[in-house]
């Protein structure tokens, strides 16, 4: 039976959707864009403070699940404009340099996202034994 996942140190979803679901040893984290967790609104203006907000809440959310960042297989990066794409590779390089393997992932360009944020970014974690 799927469960739904919660930090309360991730900002809460600004819609319909959890911030994570857990189905069997899978861990679907939605797309995380660069909330404070205390409601208070987008951090940073840049895509690499963004990022590192993003992936900050995500670091909730995984550890909420028993996760880390070692765990996630594969990540979705929507990004505004892909000239972020080397600042962003920075940050998340250092998020996920944990020595295994990084995630799968995929990175796209989209005309706009919520809130008017620069990047998005969603994962899915592999919970074998967790």
């Amino acid at each position: 039976m799927p469960t739904a996942i919660q930090s309360r140190r991730a900002p809460a979803p600004i819609g319909p959707y959890s911030q994570a679901i857990r189905a069997g040893d899978f861990l679907f984290v939605s797309g995380q864009i660069p909330l404070s967790p205390d409601g208070g609104g987008v951090v940073g203006a840049t895509a690499s403070e963004q990022s590192e907000q993003i992936l900050s809440n995500l670091g909730a959310i995984l550890e909420s699940a028993g996760a880390s960042a070692s765990d996630v297989v594969k990540t979705t990066i929507f990004l505004v404009d892909l000239s972020d794409f080397a600042a962003v590779n920075e940050v998340y390089g250092k998020f996920f340099g944990h020595g295994g393997p990084p995630p799968a992932r995929t990175t796209v360009q989209v005309s706009a996202l919520p809130r008017g944020v620069r990047i998005e970014i969603e994962a899915v974690a592999h919970l074998t034994g967790k």
